[in-house]
């Protein structure tokens, strides 16, 4: 006797983001999803650096003083 396959809990939860997402959306397939989080990543990543610069170059310019 064979046990079904059993989805890791990253699989079972990128699932769950499909379907939620499908339902308010439309978008159901996993390659627009993945462009999608890719993209959403990106930003955070540009966001956090400019953060980060930004903070750098003021501390930076309170220690000039």
């Amino acid at each position: 006797m064979r046990f079904p396959h059993r989805k890791s809990q990253p699989e079972r939860l990128f699932d769950d983001l499909t379907d939620s997402l499908g339902g308010l959306s439309g978008v159901t397939k996993r390659s627009n999803l993945v462009k999608v989080s890719l993209v959403a990543g990106g930003l955070a990543a540009l966001a956090a650096g400019s953060a980060a610069v930004s903070s750098l170059r003021r501390r930076m310019g309170e220690s000039d003083s």
